[in-house]
């Protein structure tokens, strides 16, 4: 009887189910998106503009009274100034170096949350 306990105890609840996927699924859109924006950087005009553009989005996301929404915003805010820095000749190597870094941190971020989720659900499936 114990060993039946002991199992429910390792069932993952709904609510942290839910986390681990929507974390995986937004670490790995991140991830992605920032690989675009880093390819985009590269183009004379556009990278500026997108750049700027993910400057504005970060600050909207500032300035909302979720903390979710605020780590958000500073995640996008930074990597709008590290495209906009990246355009510079003295700054522009380490800025993208950033950049690419933070894109593979997500996507490995979104994997192990992946993996994570999917092992909680075949927990719950048994």
């Amino acid at each position: 009887m114990n060993t039946e306990i002991e199992k429910t105890d390792n069932i993952p609840s709904t609510s942290t189910l839910a986390k681990q996927g929507m974390i995986a699924v937004a670490c790995t859109a991140g991830g992605l998106l920032l690989l675009i924006l880093q390819t985009v950087a590269r183009l004379p005009v556009l990278g500026i503009i997108a750049g700027g553009v993910a400057c504005v989005i970060g600050i909207i996301s500032l300035l909302s009274k979720d903390p979710a929404d605020k780590k958000a915003g500073a995640v996008i805010g930074g990597a709008g100034v590290l495209i906009m820095v990246s355009k510079t000749k003295l700054l522009g190597p380490i800025a993208g170096t950033l950049i690419g870094i933070g894109a593979v941190g997500l996507l490995v971020m979104g994997i192990w949350n992946g993996i994570k989720f999917l092992k909680g659900l075949r927990k719950r499936s048994r």
